[in-house]
């Protein structure tokens, strides 16, 4: 038994000095490793950022209608230029039995009302024509006047004093102004009476605006007619949601309303997006954008930032920042709502300097080198000064010129 281990043994320590011979000649056979080198070129170093998001309208408005009914016709679809105050559709109300009862039964009283305003107009205008309500005051003065005649005769007679006729004087002009305020108050009642009939018609009016809204859709006293939706904007019509037959709600304090179309003026874009907190604090507003769009091959937007979020939000772990950017548009591309797009905002730029790659770079001691060529194969560390850098190239300030031969650090 042991001599069957020692021979096993023997033939494992073989089997090993074989495969350790083969190593050691394959690696000594080994062809000498050749560097590769390149030289400096001039170009452009562009620092940025990058922010996702979408292409959005400055302006979208959300049409909605004045009445509640159903969409009894459309006259216009997604894509069509339209202009303020163009129909876009037409309501049909579909009005309760109820309210029509209510607003015929207040048509008929605020009629009742206004006839009597009427009625009691005319007779105050009789009452004022023939002075009825200032018959009392008018007979006061009066006889106060024949009495101070009468007064002031008595006076140049010697048979009464000077203060006997001075009171009677007195007496006179009080009721002089009593008469005056009498006429007054009969012109102020008057107007009153007049004023309250333009009220009453009013309130008619406005009971039978009410009743033809029920029953027709539409008040033929008002410029406009409700159960017509018409564009409160020019623009181009980017969605109808609703179809013929949809019932809608109008808006109003409690319900914000059906949408039946949403138009947008698309001469107006702007890029809406989000960038990381990482790089929120380099940003201004003012910086230019490049907007590339995922829809749109080979085309390149310029836009310039204009708002920055003063407060981030967290988004899968990390915080984001809304940034938003206005569009430079270009007559030979139509960019549409909702395309998603990324924005490269340039956060500095260096133009036409001398460029290597960052990978080249040796850094030792606070130093920075690049290894540069002195002969076949043989290379020798310089120290250069860098200046901008993006992350794959680096512009180098001092210590290159572009017809050094630098060495590719692997």
């Amino acid at each position: 038994m042991n001599k069957g281990c020692g021979i096993a043994g023997g033939v494992i320590l073989f089997i090993l000095s074989l495969g350790l011979g083969y190593y050691f000649y394959t690696e000594s056979v080994k062809d000498p490793e050749v560097y590769e080198s390149e030289k400096p070129v001039i170009g452009d170093v562009i620092k940025k950022t990058v922010a996702t998001g979408a292409v959005k309208p400055r302006k979208e408005i959300m049409v909605k209608p004045q009445v509640s009914g159903v969409v009894e016709a459309l006259y216009v679809e997604a894509g069509e230029i339209v202009k303020k105050g163009q129909k876009l559709a037409k309501i049909k109300l579909v009005p309760s039995q109820l309210n029509i009862n209510n607003a015929q039964s207040g048509a008929e009283l605020a009629k009742i009302r206004f006839d009597e305003s009427k009625r009691e107009l005319e007779r105050q205008k009789g009452v004022f024509t023939k002075k009825l309500d200032i018959s009392d005051a008018t007979a006061s003065y009066q006889n106060a006047q024949k009495e101070e005649g009468r007064q002031r005769q008595l006076l140049a007679d010697g048979v009464i004093s000077q203060q006997d006729y001075d009171r009677q004087k007195l007496d006179l002009d009080l009721k002089k102004a009593q008469f005056e305020n009498a006429e007054i108050l009969a012109g102020n009642n008057l107007r009153q009476f007049e004023a309250d009939v333009d009220i009453r018609r009013q309130e008619y009016d406005a009971a039978v605006n009410n009743l033809q809204l029920l029953r027709e859709g539409a008040s033929k006293k008002s410029k406009q007619v409700a159960n017509i939706v018409t564009s409160t904007v020019d623009g181009m019509i980017l969605d109808v949601p609703v179809e013929e037959g949809t019932s809608v709600i109008e808006r109003n304090n409690f319900n914000e309303g059906t949408t039946i179309a949403t138009v947008a003026d698309m001469n107006s874009l702007i890029f809406e997006g989000k960038v990381d907190e990482s790089d929120v604090g380099k940003l201004k507003e003012g910086m230019p954008l490049v907007l590339t769009v995922g829809a749109i091959e080979d085309e390149k937007f310029d836009a310039n930032l204009e708002y920055i979020s003063p407060k981030g939000l967290e988004e899968d772990g990390t915080v984001k920042f809304e940034v938003r950017a206005a569009i430079k548009p270009q007559s030979n591309v139509f960019l549409r709502a909702g395309y998603s797009a990324n924005a490269d905002i340039i956060l500095d730029k260096k133009e036409q300097v001398i460029t290597i790659k960052e990978r080249d770079l040796i850094f030792e001691e606070d130093k920075t080198f690049v290894e540069v060529e002195t002969g076949e194969q043989e290379y020798e560390k310089r120290t250069v000064t860098t200046g901008l850098s993006n992350g794959v190239t680096i512009e180098v300030t001092e210590g290159l010129d572009t017809m050094t031969l630098v060495k590719v650090q692997k």
